[in-house]
């Protein structure tokens, strides 16, 4: 097994591991192998192959990312490997992309009432953060934009002290191409420039007494030749099914490097309505793993937040909802896990 591949091993197994109920050397088994095997990116036309077969429903999170790794723990651990799944809920975006219109209806005042009932359910999330609000964001040749306002300093200093976790969304959320299925804050860029943006968000960021070891790209889409630099500087990176586009397919949580790469696929990344029934099902089949959960709070106004209540009050029974410090804390066990087995 490759360190990355050990890595991944110890996100799979890392409760047992941590209770003394397994030893690292039982991780050397051929289910486990197969299930943590570390990809490469594949080539361009792979990975618009996979994103046809994704969007056709012929690729899917539950067949290819979750059957893998759950075999892999039954392997090990027989009928213990059944469990609570350890959902990582992460809401898109703030402020939003639209924040500069005057009329919007995505408005600071909306993004406090999906924080309200969120944080009242008591569900641990974490927010994807923009440091700056642009003027029409989807315009590649625009270049107006600004700071975070009061009332968006008030609501985010007030998720700080809720407990809200958050994470780096890019500098401007300005995309560079126009095109609908290119959308990117950053493919295309050189890496001294992706660098000086990147440290550019953190440090806004951390002047906003923000701290953030995610990364979430705009439009889920970043080029791969971006990884060095964005594994650099966050423990984990951020997914969505449009990185299948530029990285490829890949199982979740998985070590790539210095980072986590940890993308969210259909039907965990979507709407409320559609997240809730996925959930009900890895309840029902307990899927002990940690899955990445992702909402957009934007399109939960249309239902007027109904769905998003049913699913909080789903999420907070018998605390399916973890803590996105839970998870990077195991993710730092999990990088010291290699000088046990490299031995």
């Amino acid at each position: 097994m490759t360190r990355d591949e050990i890595r991944t091993a110890g996100l799979l197994f890392g409760e047992e591991l941590a209770l003394g109920l397994i030893e690292p050397e039982a991780l050397r088994v051929a289910e486990v192998q197969q299930a943590v095997r570390s990809l490469a990116i594949p080539s361009p036309l792979s990975r618009r192959y996979q994103r046809r077969q994704m969007r056709r429903g012929r690729l899917t999170y539950a067949r290819h990312g979750l059957a893998p790794l759950m075999a892999a723990r039954r392997a090990v651990l027989g009928d213990a490997a059944q469990g609570r799944p350890k959902l990582l809920v992460r809401v898109d975006a703030f402020p939003h992309p639209q924040a500069w219109e005057p009329d919007t209806p995505f408005d600071t005042p909306a993004a406090a009432t999906a924080h309200a009932i969120l944080h009242e359910a008591g569900v641990p999330y974490l927010m994807s953060v923009t440091p700056r609000v642009s003027r029409d964001p989807l315009n590649p040749a625009g270049d107006q934009w600004r700071e975070h306002d009061e009332g968006e300093r008030s609501l985010l200093a007030q998720m700080r002290r809720d407990g809200v976790s958050f994470a780096v969304h890019g500098l401007d959320h300005r995309t560079r191409s126009t095109d609908p299925r290119k959308l990117s804050e950053f493919a295309g860029r050189k890496p001294k420039e992706v660098a000086e943006r990147l440290d550019a968000a953190q440090s806004a960021l951390r002047d906003g007494a923000l701290h953030a070891d995610v990364f979430v790209p705009p439009y889920d889409r970043f080029d791969a030749s971006c990884w060095p630099a964005l594994a650099s500087r966050f423990d984990v990176v951020c997914g969505g099914p449009d990185s299948v586009s530029t990285m490829g397919f890949h199982r979740t949580p998985s070590w790539r490097g210095d980072a986590v790469w940890l993308p969210a696929y259909p039907p965990l990344h979507g709407t409320a309505t559609e997240v809730l029934s996925a959930v009900r099902g890895l309840v029902a089949d307990g899927t002990g793993l940690w899955i990445p959960v992702v909402l957009r709070w934007d399109r939960e106004l249309e239902g007027q937040w109904r769905a998003l209540r049913e699913l909080c009050a789903l999420l907070a029974h018998d605390e399916l909802a973890r803590s996105w410090e839970d998870f990077l804390l195991a993710v730092r066990a999990s990088r010291q896990l290699t000088a046990t087995m490299e031995r």
